[in-house]
């Protein structure tokens, strides 16, 4: 099996505040979009894996690939703890979100209440569970894609800064983000790193042919709201999974983007997504029905939104997306694993 991680060696010293090796990595959110291709990933390159779920079924399944299964709730503290203290991880990467099944972000803040829980009550756990078990590195799942201030650049670097009012039914959802990015940065005695990802596409996400998007989009009922100027940066999920591996062994304490080389408006994406797809063009509406169905955060995020550069984390972390455009993407790589199109290559 080949893997698009490309830097390093397995169990890498790295640097930032510890020099002490990676042996053992504790993976929570294991059974995720992001870590059911991380998981793999990590074992491939030789190291032991502790991989947390919240379900016996998935941690059969996790057990399979040759893992060492956790089953514990992210929200129960003593769980976490006891969990974690036991695994004895060198590094504990945090990739824990409840996103299955949200199409509409009207109501935003509520499509997002058990996932801004785990950023902030299981982000708490689990850092303080890392601190514990004697880890030092700890890596989260951030996100890429809004919260800039919209005055700012429509290609954001992790420097700039966030929007310092944004709509307000995504404020509940942005201050868990805050919360998790501060706890993580500032954590006493590890080397703290987010990972802003972009949007995610590919198996096992929303955004597959059989996503959770896609039937929208095949139906016409993934309009471009106004000028469909917000910027949206993508990442293949396997892309994603190797950056976190990267971070994993080069990473120094910080934010890093983790996105393709491609930002680009909704009117370019969408139209191309529909045709990938084999569906009609995407109907446009205005900005008053696009508030309609979509909410004034859709309308911010369609208008709006802007995307990142990924400079840094191609820079600092060794890493190069295989999918540096989402217009490859999109064409080869909604149903493939990287690790499919990899072989397909070598």
């Amino acid at each position: 099996m080949i893997s698009p991680v490309r830097a390093g060696a397995p169990g890498a010293t790295v640097t930032g505040m510890s020099n002490d090796p990676i042996h053992k990595v504790f993976v929570a959110g294991a059974s995720g979009a992001i870590g059911r291709r991380l998981v793999p990933m990590l074992l491939e390159r030789g190291y032991a894996v502790a991989a947390m779920t919240r379900h016996r079924d998935n941690a059969v399944a996790l057990g399979a690939l040759g893992a060492e299964p956790v089953v514990a709730d992210a929200l129960d503290r003593n769980a976490v703890l006891k969990a974690v203290m036991r695994a004895e991880p060198d590094a504990v990467i945090h990739e824990m979100t409840a996103l299955d099944g949200v199409t509409s972000i009207r109501r935003f803040d509520s499509a997002f209440a058990m996932t801004n829980r785990l950023r902030s009550e299981g982000t708490d756990h689990l850092l303080e569970a890392a601190r514990a078990a004697g880890a030092h590195r700890f890596i989260a799942q951030s996100y890429g894609n809004w919260g800039y201030d919209p005055r700012g650049s429509r290609v954001a670097r992790e420097s700039d800064p966030l929007n310092p009012e944004p709509p307000a039914r995504q404020r509940r959802s942005f201050a868990a983000v805050r919360h998790l990015e501060h706890a993580v940065l500032q954590a006493e005695g590890l080397t703290g790193i987010v990972l802003r990802y972009g949007s995610f596409y590919g198996p096992g996400t929303a955004l597959a042919t059989d996503g959770a998007i896609t039937p929208l989009v095949r139906k016409r009922r993934f309009p471009i709201i106004g000028d469909g100027g917000g910027v949206i940066s993508f990442i293949h999920v396997d892309d994603a999974a190797a950056a976190t591996v990267a971070a994993l062994e080069h990473g120094e304490a910080g934010i890093y983007y983790v996105v393709d080389d491609d930002p680009a408006p909704v009117s370019a994406w969408l139209p191309e997504l529909a045709r990938v797809l084999g569906a009609k063009p995407p109907r446009h509406v205005p900005l008053w029905l696009g508030r309609l169905v979509g909410g004034e955060v859709g309308v911010e995020m369609m208008t709006r939104s802007h995307g990142a550069s990924n400079a840094k984390a191609k820079r600092e972390l060794g890493w190069q997306p295989v999918y540096a455009s989402w217009r490859e993407g999109f064409r080869h790589g909604l149903t493939e694993s990287l690790l499919s199109e990899l072989a397909d290559r070598a």
